[in-house]
């Protein structure tokens, strides 16, 4: 095939960018009818941040999980993807703006003392808990800054040198860069392989402060990994349709969707095994997670895990499934929601427990920060050429049928 306007930029449609401030105008409306009627609650303050929390983790995991996929192919040299790599790279520039939201989030939470998310930052319940005591070397508010800027600085150095190297690749072509990026890629693997665990316990899993789960990194991975493929074949979808990369053909959508479809049952089968385990050994302060989330949850719970296993599971599981743009859409939009709902439900139950609930403020949060985060993609996406037109791979990737 040849390249039709290699150098063709993405330009916002006005409908798209009506969209984007639809739903940032409705999720605005929403949050502020959700703070004037839920302002007399006794938790209501608890229950903002932990939305914010919520939702601020929820789209930056999106980008971190663009980022590791990038990373992910560098490290081995996939050909096939480099038609979709600056949609890739476009979902992963979200990264700087998901930082700021919850780093500023996070800094809330600290400056009011944990704001009963994180108990362990209040040095009274501390003192009166042994538990979290005996945690106290690890989970301190100076040591959780330490980690958390360390994380995000290392994903900010990495997605620069990323990108940074994406477009000189575009200008000067050759294989110095392929082979660089490929070097950078596999050391950022083993930075993630750690920071994306570590930073799972310490962002969610010390909520739940005396609870604790050997797989709980690499559960909240799994939905992570499987939430940035979806957003990146919902983008390849919709430029599609737009006319734009017409070198995408169905053999890369049915790449991602294989993606989606094995990491679901990735998710899944971590999600069973956490479960059962902690369950079969009934040990009560491990134990006491899955009841708080079974006894008051119990709809949600397992209505998230049936919709994040059953759906790719049951609609994604033939070849034409996953090479059928309406079929993804559908399924991938139902995915996001399901994996939103697990990241609501692992922090709302622990900071709210049994005065968590979904309501207007809920709604509207998710749609304002779903209206930013769109805006930013779409604006991504036009700051350079849609195709990297000296990739090493391209000509494999362009030719990439099955």
């Amino acid at each position: 095939m040849e390249l039709t306007n290699p150098s063709e930029k993405f330009q916002i449609t006005p409908k798209a960018k009506r969209f984007a401030l639809s739903l940032l105008i409705i999720g605005g409306v929403l949050s502020t009818l959700g703070i004037i009627l839920g302002a007399g609650e006794e938790h209501f303050l608890t229950r903002i941040m932990t939305n914010g929390l919520i939702n601020a983790f929820f789209f930056f995991a999106i980008g971190l999980g663009a980022l590791f996929f990038l990373a992910l192919n560098y490290a081995t040299e996939a050909g096939w993807y480099a038609v979709i790599k600056r949609v890739v790279e476009s979902v992963a520039l979200y990264l700087p703006y998901g930082i700021g939201v919850l780093g500023g989030v996070l800094l809330l939470i600290t400056v009011m003392k944990g704001a009963h998310i994180y108990i362990w930052m209040d040095e009274e319940v501390v003192k009166e808990d042994h538990i979290i005591e005996g945690k106290s070397a690890y989970l301190n508010i100076a040591f959780f800054w330490i980690r958390t800027l360390a994380y995000f600085a290392v994903y900010l150095i990495f997605l620069r040198g990323f990108r940074k190297r994406s477009l000189l690749e575009d200008e000067v072509g050759g294989t110095e860069i392929h082979f660089k990026n490929y070097r950078k890629g596999a050391t950022f693997l083993v930075f993630f392989a750690v920071f994306s665990s570590t930073s799972a316990w310490d962002w969610l899993m010390s909520i739940d402060v005396h609870w604790f789960s050997t797989l709980f990194g690499w559960y909240t991975f799994a939905g992570m990994w499987v939430s940035a493929m979806v957003v990146i074949v919902l983008t390849i979808i919709y430029l599609k349709k737009l006319g734009y990369l017409p070198q995408i053909n169905e053999s890369h959508i049915h790449d991602v969707g294989k993606w989606i479809f094995a990491i679901s049952f990735l998710w899944s089968y971590l999600w069973f095994s956490q479960y059962m385990l902690i369950w079969y050994a009934n040990i009560g302060e491990e134990v006491a997670y899955y009841v708080m989330r079974t006894e008051n949850f119990k709809v949600l719970y397992f209505g998230m895990f049936l919709i994040n296993f059953i759906f790719p599971m049951l609609i994604l599981m033939s070849r034409d499934a996953k090479r059928d743009s309406g079929i993804l859409m559908f399924v991938g939009i139902i995915i996001l929601l399901g994996h939103w709902l697990d990241v609501y439900i692992m922090v709302s139950a622990g900071s709210l427990g049994v005065n968590a609930q979904l309501g207007i403020l809920e709604l509207g949060m998710l749609l304002l920060m779903a209206g930013a985060f769109i805006m930013i993609l779409l604006k991504n996406l036009t700051k350079a050429p849609l195709l990297p037109v000296h990739h090493p791979f391209l000509d494999e990737s362009i030719h990439h049928e099955f």
